[in-house]
């Protein structure tokens, strides 16, 4: 298998990989307490931690020690984890992504004098594996999306258009039940973002100026998507609801 980091193939590197082991569910973080005089624990539930992707790769054999030395410094380069986390898109996943950066240093054990092999431990501080290419839906009127890739629920980001010409005017929308209602004031141009994975609510206008619209939305639920079918409605007090645009963020664990 190959992989792509930081946007450069593995190939294009010139370094050949494998997968031995493979994590395909992450670390959980289990909360319990001890009660005196009782077996067991009591449980609270658990949270999934970290994930950790380690890939085993070899320097092929090369002419000379400089033309190997040459390449570990080009590897050393392309993995700084100064860069911070970065998109890491495995060949065998090759519609999904993931954030990662290197968990520790990598050391290469010699197998000739001049080829190597080593490892690549990778560190996922969000556990998650995103779509490359996400489903994004529109509407107009009440109706049911569905979500058809990833295999647990998602945060989107909600772009709300439609115009408020003041507080007193409300635009609703609602997911499966779980109600947002925004006031205003919001102009025509404007555009309402809601992302329920950080929790904050910003207004965009046309020509790029941003504000903060957390003190628009009257009650802060933050709405998430359902793998499959999803009820949405639309609705209005006094104002114009344009569309609702839903970015899905779908993910896999």
């Amino acid at each position: 298998m190959g992989f792509t980091f930081n946007s450069i193939t593995s190939k294009s590197m010139g370094i050949p990989s494998r997968m031995t082991v493979e994590n395909r569910i992450p670390s959980l973080r289990n909360s319990t307490a001890e009660i005196a005089g009782k077996h067991g624990v009591v449980d609270f539930g658990s949270k999934f931690s970290e994930r950790e992707i380690d890939i085993e790769c070899l320097i092929p054999y090369c002419k000379t020690q400089t033309e190997l030395l040459a390449l570990k410094d080009k590897l050393a380069g392309w993995l700084n984890p100064d860069s911070g986390v970065c998109e890491l898109i495995l060949d065998t996943e090759p519609d999904r992504v993931y954030y990662a950066r290197l968990r520790d240093g990598v050391s290469f054990d010699r197998i000739t004098r001049k080829s190597a092999s080593f490892e690549l431990p990778f560190f996922c501080p969000d556990p998650y594996a995103y779509a490359v290419e996400d489903e994004v839906f529109t509407l107009t009127a009440d109706g049911t999306i569905t979500r058809t890739l990833g295999n647990v629920e998602s945060h989107p980001v909600y772009e709300v258009r439609g115009i408020l010409a003041n507080t007193n005017r409300t635009l609703t929308f609602s997911v499966d039940g779980v109600e947002v209602t925004a006031k205003g004031p919001l102009a025509d141009g404007e555009v309402l973002y809601i992302d329920t994975d950080n929790m904050t609510a910003w207004i965009e206008s046309a020509a790029g100026v941003v504000r903060n619209a957390l003190g628009n939305i009257t009650e802060l639920n933050f709405p998430y998507l359902s793998v499959g079918g999803n009820v949405i409605t639309l609705a209005s007090d006094n104002g114009t609801f344009t569309s609702l645009t839903i970015n899905a963020k779908s993910r896999w664990l």
